[in-house]
Protein backbone atom coordinates (compact mmCIF):
# COMPACT_ATOMS: atom_id res chain seq x y z
CA UNK A 1 0.00 0.00 0.00
CA UNK A 2 0.58 3.44 -0.26
CA UNK A 3 1.63 6.04 2.62
CA UNK A 4 0.64 9.87 2.27
CA UNK A 5 1.43 12.71 4.50
CA UNK A 6 -1.73 14.93 3.57
CA UNK A 7 -1.62 18.82 5.66
CA UNK A 8 -5.68 18.71 6.23
CA UNK A 9 -6.05 22.65 7.66
CA UNK A 10 -9.19 23.93 8.83
CA UNK A 11 -11.83 21.45 9.48
CA UNK A 12 -13.98 22.91 7.22
CA UNK A 13 -12.71 20.98 4.18
CA UNK A 14 -14.73 18.40 5.54
CA UNK A 15 -17.44 20.25 3.83
CA UNK A 16 -15.91 22.16 1.26
CA UNK A 17 -14.68 21.57 -2.78
CA UNK A 18 -11.38 23.12 -3.51
CA UNK A 19 -8.43 22.01 -4.90
CA UNK A 20 -6.96 20.41 -1.75
CA UNK A 21 -9.77 18.16 -1.41
CA UNK A 22 -9.84 17.23 -5.27
CA UNK A 23 -6.52 15.62 -4.49
CA UNK A 24 -7.49 14.42 -1.28
CA UNK A 25 -10.23 12.52 -3.79
CA UNK A 26 -7.89 11.91 -6.60
CA UNK A 27 -5.76 10.41 -3.91
CA UNK A 28 -8.37 7.93 -2.74
CA UNK A 29 -9.19 6.97 -6.30
CA UNK A 30 -5.65 6.36 -7.15
CA UNK A 31 -5.07 4.07 -3.91
CA UNK A 32 -8.61 2.02 -5.19
CA UNK A 33 -7.61 1.60 -8.45
CA UNK A 34 -3.97 0.59 -8.45
CA UNK A 35 -3.80 -1.74 -5.36
CA UNK A 36 -7.50 -2.13 -4.25
CA UNK A 37 -9.50 -1.67 -0.85
CA UNK A 38 -6.41 -1.07 2.22
CA UNK A 39 -7.04 -3.78 4.65
CA UNK A 40 -7.17 -1.06 7.22
CA UNK A 41 -5.96 2.80 7.43
CA UNK A 42 -3.59 3.93 9.86
CA UNK A 43 -3.35 7.45 10.53
CA UNK A 44 -1.57 9.41 12.55
CA UNK A 45 -3.53 12.89 13.20
CA UNK A 46 -2.02 15.99 14.68
CA UNK A 47 -5.07 15.77 16.99
CA UNK A 48 -4.38 13.16 19.38
CA UNK A 49 -1.44 14.85 21.06
CA UNK A 50 -0.80 13.22 24.11
CA UNK A 51 1.79 11.40 26.66
CA UNK A 52 1.72 8.03 25.50
CA UNK A 53 1.94 6.19 22.36
CA UNK A 54 -1.26 3.97 21.68
CA UNK A 55 -3.31 2.90 19.13
CA UNK A 56 -7.07 2.85 18.83
CA UNK A 57 -8.61 -0.84 19.54
CA UNK A 58 -11.91 -0.48 19.74
CA UNK A 59 -14.71 -2.39 17.00
CA UNK A 60 -16.13 0.59 16.63
CA UNK A 61 -14.65 4.07 17.04
CA UNK A 62 -17.01 7.15 17.48
CA UNK A 63 -16.50 10.36 15.33
CA UNK A 64 -14.32 12.76 17.53
CA UNK A 65 -15.77 17.06 16.76
CA UNK A 66 -12.70 18.12 18.70
CA UNK A 67 -13.23 21.91 17.54
CA UNK A 68 -15.54 24.73 18.12
CA UNK A 69 -17.23 27.90 17.02
CA UNK A 70 -18.07 26.27 13.73
CA UNK A 71 -21.16 25.49 11.87
CA UNK A 72 -23.47 22.63 13.56
CA UNK A 73 -23.15 21.06 9.97
CA UNK A 74 -19.82 20.21 10.51
CA UNK A 75 -20.70 18.84 14.14
CA UNK A 76 -22.78 16.58 12.38
CA UNK A 77 -20.81 14.67 10.30
CA UNK A 78 -20.28 11.24 11.00
CA UNK A 79 -17.78 8.92 9.69
CA UNK A 80 -18.27 5.57 10.42
CA UNK A 81 -15.92 3.77 9.53
CA UNK A 82 -15.02 0.37 11.33
CA UNK A 83 -11.91 -0.20 13.60
CA UNK A 84 -9.56 -2.95 13.63
CA UNK A 85 -8.51 -4.02 16.49
CA UNK A 86 -6.00 -6.93 16.11
CA UNK A 87 -3.92 -4.25 14.55
CA UNK A 88 -3.24 -2.73 17.42
CA UNK A 89 -1.13 -5.93 18.57
CA UNK A 90 0.86 -6.40 15.32
CA UNK A 91 1.81 -2.65 15.60
CA UNK A 92 3.23 -3.45 18.87
CA UNK A 93 5.24 -6.53 17.35
CA UNK A 94 6.27 -4.59 14.55
CA UNK A 95 7.47 -1.69 16.35
CA UNK A 96 9.27 -3.31 19.12
CA UNK A 97 11.29 -2.83 21.47
CA UNK A 98 9.49 0.57 21.20
CA UNK A 99 6.25 0.05 23.12
CA UNK A 100 2.64 0.81 22.01
CA UNK A 101 -0.33 0.72 23.78
CA UNK A 102 -4.00 -0.27 23.07
CA UNK A 103 -6.97 2.14 23.73
CA UNK A 104 -9.86 0.53 23.81
CA UNK A 105 -12.20 3.36 24.89
CA UNK A 106 -10.95 7.10 25.02
CA UNK A 107 -10.07 8.12 21.45
CA UNK A 108 -11.95 7.53 18.23
CA UNK A 109 -11.50 9.34 15.05
CA UNK A 110 -10.83 12.81 15.10
CA UNK A 111 -11.14 15.45 12.43
CA UNK A 112 -7.26 15.71 11.43
CA UNK A 113 -8.57 11.93 10.17
CA UNK A 114 -12.10 11.81 8.70
CA UNK A 115 -12.00 15.19 7.75
CA UNK A 116 -9.51 13.99 4.98
CA UNK A 117 -11.03 10.85 4.73
CA UNK A 118 -14.79 11.93 4.08
CA UNK A 119 -13.26 13.00 0.73
CA UNK A 120 -10.31 10.26 -0.27
CA UNK A 121 -12.73 7.08 0.85
CA UNK A 122 -16.10 8.62 1.49
CA UNK A 123 -18.22 5.24 1.52
CA UNK A 124 -16.24 5.03 5.13
CA UNK A 125 -15.90 0.89 4.67
CA UNK A 126 -11.97 0.76 4.97
CA UNK A 127 -11.21 0.13 8.88
CA UNK A 128 -9.79 3.37 10.61
CA UNK A 129 -7.41 2.88 13.39
CA UNK A 130 -5.19 5.91 14.94
CA UNK A 131 -1.70 5.95 16.34
CA UNK A 132 -1.44 8.84 18.88
CA UNK A 133 1.15 11.25 19.06
CA UNK A 134 3.61 10.79 21.46
CA UNK A 135 4.05 14.64 22.74
CA UNK A 136 7.01 13.37 25.57
CA UNK A 137 9.63 12.09 22.52
CA UNK A 138 12.26 14.31 20.54
CA UNK A 139 12.10 14.63 17.08
CA UNK A 140 13.97 11.97 16.39
CA UNK A 141 11.79 9.36 18.12
CA UNK A 142 8.51 9.88 15.22
CA UNK A 143 10.94 9.52 12.47
CA UNK A 144 12.27 6.62 13.68
CA UNK A 145 8.71 5.17 14.80
CA UNK A 146 7.45 5.83 11.43
CA UNK A 147 10.69 3.50 9.73
CA UNK A 148 9.78 0.67 11.97
CA UNK A 149 5.76 1.22 10.73
CA UNK A 150 6.73 0.43 7.21
CA UNK A 151 6.38 -3.53 7.43
CA UNK A 152 2.27 -2.55 7.61
CA UNK A 153 2.22 -1.38 3.73
CA UNK A 154 3.60 -4.83 2.99
CA UNK A 155 0.59 -5.78 5.21
CA UNK A 156 -2.30 -3.80 3.37
CA UNK A 157 -2.38 -1.25 5.61
CA UNK A 158 -2.24 2.27 4.02
CA UNK A 159 -0.26 4.55 6.51
CA UNK A 160 -0.83 8.55 6.52
CA UNK A 161 0.33 11.59 8.84
CA UNK A 162 -2.31 14.24 8.80
CA UNK A 163 -1.24 17.59 10.26
CA UNK A 164 0.42 21.05 8.41
CA UNK A 165 4.32 21.58 8.08
CA UNK A 166 3.85 24.50 8.65
CA UNK A 167 0.92 25.56 11.04
CA UNK A 168 1.02 29.04 13.16
CA UNK A 169 -2.61 29.82 14.01
CA UNK A 170 -1.66 32.85 16.08
CA UNK A 171 -0.15 34.36 12.76
CA UNK A 172 -3.18 33.91 10.66
CA UNK A 173 -4.22 36.68 8.43
CA UNK A 174 -7.48 36.17 6.87
CA UNK A 175 -6.81 39.05 3.85
CA UNK A 176 -3.75 37.09 2.52
CA UNK A 177 -6.22 34.25 1.30
CA UNK A 178 -4.05 31.18 -0.25
CA UNK A 179 -0.66 33.31 -0.68
CA UNK A 180 1.36 32.19 2.36
CA UNK A 181 4.04 34.59 4.52
CA UNK A 182 7.84 34.85 2.80
CA UNK A 183 8.94 33.33 6.22
CA UNK A 184 6.01 30.18 5.55
CA UNK A 185 7.55 30.09 2.28
CA UNK A 186 10.97 29.08 2.80
CA UNK A 187 10.15 26.84 5.99
CA UNK A 188 7.92 24.82 3.36
CA UNK A 189 10.04 24.84 0.43
CA UNK A 190 13.12 23.53 2.33
CA UNK A 191 10.68 20.91 4.04
CA UNK A 192 9.70 20.46 0.29
CA UNK A 193 13.95 19.88 -1.00
CA UNK A 194 14.48 17.71 2.46
CA UNK A 195 11.27 15.24 1.86
CA UNK A 196 12.23 14.88 -2.25
CA UNK A 197 16.08 14.32 -1.61
CA UNK A 198 16.77 12.48 1.39
CA UNK A 199 12.88 12.22 3.97
CA UNK A 200 15.44 10.95 6.78
CA UNK A 201 16.93 14.51 6.62
CA UNK A 202 13.65 15.66 7.78
CA UNK A 203 14.52 16.10 11.34
CA UNK A 204 17.09 18.71 10.49
CA UNK A 205 14.29 20.87 10.32
CA UNK A 206 14.18 22.35 13.28
CA UNK A 207 17.84 24.15 12.72
CA UNK A 208 16.19 26.51 9.92
CA UNK A 209 15.84 30.05 10.75
CA UNK A 210 11.96 29.76 10.46
CA UNK A 211 11.43 26.50 12.91
CA UNK A 212 9.84 28.57 15.63
CA UNK A 213 7.65 30.74 13.61
CA UNK A 214 6.27 27.77 11.23
CA UNK A 215 6.10 25.37 14.21
CA UNK A 216 5.28 26.86 17.02
CA UNK A 217 3.63 24.10 18.40
CA UNK A 218 5.08 20.82 17.63
CA UNK A 219 1.91 18.93 16.83
CA UNK A 220 0.92 19.61 13.58
CA UNK A 221 4.94 18.82 12.25
CA UNK A 222 5.59 15.95 13.66
CA UNK A 223 2.74 13.70 11.70
CA UNK A 224 5.38 14.69 8.67
CA UNK A 225 7.93 13.05 10.41
CA UNK A 226 6.43 9.43 10.62
CA UNK A 227 5.95 9.29 6.39
CA UNK A 228 9.63 10.71 6.35
CA UNK A 229 10.02 7.64 8.22
CA UNK A 230 8.39 5.59 6.01
CA UNK A 231 9.92 7.18 3.20
CA UNK A 232 13.25 6.69 4.23
CA UNK A 233 12.99 3.19 4.70
CA UNK A 234 10.91 2.52 1.02
CA UNK A 235 14.54 4.58 -0.60
CA UNK A 236 11.67 5.15 -3.58
CA UNK A 237 11.17 8.84 -3.64
CA UNK A 238 8.57 11.03 -2.58
CA UNK A 239 5.42 12.98 -4.97
CA UNK A 240 3.71 16.50 -4.00
CA UNK A 241 0.04 15.58 -4.09
CA UNK A 242 -0.89 19.37 -4.02
CA UNK A 243 0.58 22.53 -2.40
CA UNK A 244 -0.72 25.60 -1.38
CA UNK A 245 -0.84 27.99 1.69
CA UNK A 246 -4.15 29.41 3.94
CA UNK A 247 -4.23 32.50 5.39
CA UNK A 248 -0.42 33.23 5.60
CA UNK A 249 0.92 30.64 7.96
CA UNK A 250 -0.98 27.44 6.99
CA UNK A 251 0.51 25.21 4.79
CA UNK A 252 -2.03 22.86 2.81
CA UNK A 253 1.44 20.98 0.71
CA UNK A 254 0.62 17.26 0.89
CA UNK A 255 2.90 14.61 -0.29
CA UNK A 256 2.80 10.38 -1.53
CA UNK A 257 4.69 7.87 -0.96
CA UNK A 258 4.54 4.49 -3.38
CA UNK A 259 1.74 6.31 -5.79
CA UNK A 260 3.68 7.87 -8.22
CA UNK A 261 2.18 11.51 -9.58
CA UNK A 262 -1.35 12.45 -9.93
CA UNK A 263 -2.47 15.26 -11.80
CA UNK A 264 -4.10 16.87 -8.64
CA UNK A 265 -1.53 19.00 -7.71
CA UNK A 266 -2.14 22.82 -7.52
Amino acid sequence: MPAAFIGHGSPMNALEHNHYTAAWRAFGRSVLESFGRPRAILVVSAHWYINATVVTAMAVPRTIHDFYGFPTELFEVQYPAPGLPELADEIADVVEPTWVGADLDSWGIDHGTWSVLVHAFPDASEPVVQLAINAEKPLDYHLELGAKLATLRERGVLILGSGNIVHNLGGMDPALGDRGFDWARRFDDEARARLLTDPADAVGLREHADYSAAVPTPDHFLPMLYFAGLAAADGSGVDVLTDGYAYGSLSMTSYTLGLGRTNARH
